[in-house]
């Protein structure tokens, strides 16, 4: 924080370097994290450096003397002196090599003055290389140098022709979790195979109870209905393209989707109580103002603009997305499905109307947003009181468009729609900040919004179907709204820098700059690939990002109060999210075994997210923003801890992790609890092997050639009790790249003594 309570920003300035700016003063570069330009050495003067070959003595340089260059030289005879000439010149090649290591010198030399000009000793120094990226130039830990990521997952997609193109892309249902062959933004193939080594693997725990390897036949274990699993869940809104490629004339009249006038209002009521500020599009003030003009036209006899009626329609939508389906049929008397399909239908209509796919109306795009970013999230519940039952007419000819409606599953064509939202902001400048243009304190900060929510869909999209987020830190220059509340925007003198206390806005520039920070950890996990920064770096930045977040909000938050302890709960699960993101490429590594500090890293943060994610879920106080719970987070560390209490039963944390898997993969409670393991690993086998034929999924050759000709990670002892330990080359032989983290567990992880 400044004086001024303001957060600060590391943005390059002028020497190409990372500093601190005022958050109304810069743009997000990154989070706390310096990030030089990518012209930021390219546009560093080259040095010239002198080549001419030196042929005068020692002593008569240093004297600045003339030397005849005889040996001894006139000068050293006459004052007796020693003679002493370089030696002869290096040939062509050496000579070259030469001027290439003085070159290197001079580039070093000049990092080093920047890095003091920074006078920010705590950064680290950095240089961008020729292709824009950053190189760290710290020391890689020793017990990190040989550490490979796992050649099963990969970035890019690709399947045959002969896939089934009716099977919904969404993955399969595996409990809460929904799984497909990308998890956690990298393709796995070779999924099926991944776990039947695990399951064909000996418990890493020597003295595990041998009943895990088989299921007791006095037990009825259930199973699935086939295909079954693979149909979108209750809740699935699947997009329609029909108001991208309507032609404006839609003969659909408004009053086909409208409800009364207090219907409407109680659903505006739940926008304002659970969607408004976890996913903060509108400036309310302004947005109250517009709505009431949408009424006053209405009750006039006059339609309305169609980006006012789009706005106005993803609003409502919004609304009922984030309302359960008992408390819609208790204040509407209607089933939720009816509800959503008719909001749906509305906005999508009035979006047509508008001409989204042209559009220069920064409303039209903000509905557009609205629309997606309610799509991307999971139902769950919400609180309710009685108006009374609503009724909508027929209209068969508009309901044969859209199939039944999701929340927490994203297909190809969510991920579509995000791409072509993407470019529609881009060409209307939203990528560019408002300041910049001379628009107001409002319009500035109703642009920023949406950006920013766009960033997120971005990165949303990106984990469910990949291959990359589109958005590149280094492509745009808008800044984080500010932390101040609505009204406050509007005064006469508004203030131009955030305030240090809990505000409207808060909670939704918590996940923003959270969201852009995963932007960061997106980059640096290919430049880990690349060798150009190492774990340690990267783990440094994202525990940065940590301290910056707590010195910034948590003096202020209250977790008394409900929205309040929201905001703490997701900043932590985004924290520890990232953690996962770097890291669990590196759990099942082909020959040399991760860490034991790393591996502890994957256990505590997948542990804490599940913990914290399933009291967003449950808890009461929470249960109005429960709906938004997957746009956060999905689960899939629950697969990486499945595996790891599979190896290891008797780890210390196995109470806490069980009690997490139990609910996240819905385990029958007759199951014992030394067979639940396998029971979920085998149905997740089963099912992932019937999606990923369905999908007619290619592997690359290279990840054909890796499985063939290299044996496991594996180890025959325990290794050493601490977090420094390094990690050595393993031996053994096994089931190809498929090991999965059966390795030996560290002793100091498991609980008691060795059972005799």
């Amino acid at each position: 924080m400044d004086m001024a309570g303001q957060p600060l920003r590391f943005l390059p300035d002028a020497s190409g370097q990372g500093g601190p700016y005022p958050e109304g003063q810069a743009s997000i570069a990154s989070i706390g994290i310096p990030l030089a330009p990518a012209t930021a050495t390219s546009a560093a003067p080259r040095v010239r450096r002198r080549n001419r070959m030196i042929t005068s003595c020692l002593e008569c340089r240093r004297r600045k003397l003339k030397c005849d260059k005889s040996h001894p030289c006139a000068n050293c005879t006459k004052n007796t002196r020693d003679c002493v000439f370089l030696a002869p010149a290096l040939d062509s090649a050496s000579q070259l090599k030469f001027t290439e290591i003085k070159d290197k010198m001079g580039s070093l030399e000049r990092v080093l003055e920047q890095d003091v000009a920074r006078n920010t000793g705590s950064q680290p120094a950095w240089k961008a290389d020729p292709e824009g990226e950053q190189i760290d130039f710290a020391p890689e830990p020793e017990d990190e140098k040989d550490l490979e990521p796992t050649p099963l997952a990969v970035t890019d997609a690709v399947y045959y022709d002969e896939a089934d193109n009716d099977l919904a892309d969404l993955g399969f249902a595996m409990g809460r979790m929904r799984l497909s062959d990308r998890i956690g933004g990298f393709f796995r193939p070779k999924m099926t195979e991944e776990m039947n080594a695990s399951l064909n693997e000996p418990n890493g725990d020597q003295h595990s109870s041998s009943s895990q390897r088989s299921l007791s036949p006095e037990q009825p274990i259930p199973h699935f209905a086939p295909r079954a699993f693979l149909a979108p869940g209750p809740t699935y809104i699947a997009p329609s393209s029909s108001f991208f490629f309507s032609s404006g004339q839609n003969t659909a009249s408004l009053i086909d989707f409208l409800p009364s006038k207090p219907i409407a209002d109680r659903l505006l009521y739940q926008y304002w109580l659970a969607v408004h500020p976890v996913c903060r599009t509108v400036h309310r003030p302004s947005f109250l103002r517009r709505y009431n003009a949408f009424w006053a036209d209405v009750e006039a006899g006059v339609e309305p603009p169609g980006s006012l009626q789009a706005v106005v329609f993803a609003a409502l939508f919004s609304g009922v997305v984030s309302m359960s389906e008992n408390a819609v049929l208790m204040q509407f008397g209607t089933t939720r499905k009816d509800l959503v399909e008719n909001f749906q239908m509305g906005t999508e209509t009035a979006l047509g109307r508008a001409n989204v796919i042209r559009t220069s109306k920064v409303e039209t795009l903000q509905a557009l947003v609205m629309y997606m970013v309610c799509r991307l999230c999971k139902l769950t519940s919400a609180s309710a009181h009685l108006i009374r039952p609503i009724h909508f007419p027929q209209r068969d000819s508009l309901t044969s468009r859209c199939i039944p409606l999701c929340r927490g599953e994203i297909s190809r064509s969510h991920s579509a729609l995000v791409g072509t939202a993407l470019r529609i902001a881009e060409c209307m400048g939203l990528h560019r900040d408002g300041s910049e243009y001379g628009f107001g304190p409002v319009e500035t900060h109703v642009r920023r919004l949406i950006w920013y929510q766009i960033c997120f869909l971005d990165i949303r999209t990106c984990e469910a179907q990949g291959p990359r987020p589109h958005i590149r830190a280094d492509e745009f220059d808008t800044q984080f709204p500010l932390n101040l509340d609505d009204e406050e925007l509007e005064r006469p003198n508004p203030p131009t820098v955030s305030a240090s206390r809990w505000t409207d806005m808060t909670l939704s520039l918590i996940r923003m700059e959270g969201n852009e920070m995963c932007r960061v950890v997106w980059v640096d996990r290919s430049r880990l690939e690349k060798k150009k920064i190492s774990l340690t770096a990267v783990l440094g930045k994202i525990e940065n990002f940590r301290k910056t977040m707590k010195d910034r909000y948590f003096a202020f938050l209250d977790e008394n109060i409900p929205v309040q302890h929201l905001a703490r709960q997701i900043t932590e699960i985004l924290y520890r999210r990232m953690h996962i993101m770097v890291l669990h490429r590196y759990h099942n590594s082909v020959t040399y075994q991760i860490p034991d500090r790393l591996r502890q890293i994957i256990i505590d943060s997948g542990t804490d997210i599940m913990e914290r994610a399933i009291q967003i879920d449950t808890s009461p106080a929470l249960s109005p923003w429960a709906w938004y719970s997957s746009a956060i987070q999905q689960y899939h560390s629950a697969l990486l801890l499945l595996v790891e209490i599979f190896a290891f039963p008797n780890r210390r944390e196995a109470d806490r992790i069980w009690r997490c898997l139990d609910y996240v993969f819905e385990i029958p409670p007759h199951i014992p609890k030394d067979q639940k393991g396998r029971w979920v690993m085998t149905e997740v086998r089963d099912k992932m092997g019937i999606y990923i034929a369905s999908r007619k999924v290619i592997a690359p050759s290279s990840m054909l050639e890796r499985i063939g000709s290299h044996s496991p990670a594996r180890t025959t002892a325990s290794t050493a009790a601490s977090t420094s330990s390094s990690v050595g080359k393993v031996v053994g032989q096994g089931s190809g790249d498929f090991a999965n983290g059966y390795m030996q567990a560290p002793s100091q992880y498991l609980q008691g003594p060795p059972a005799m």
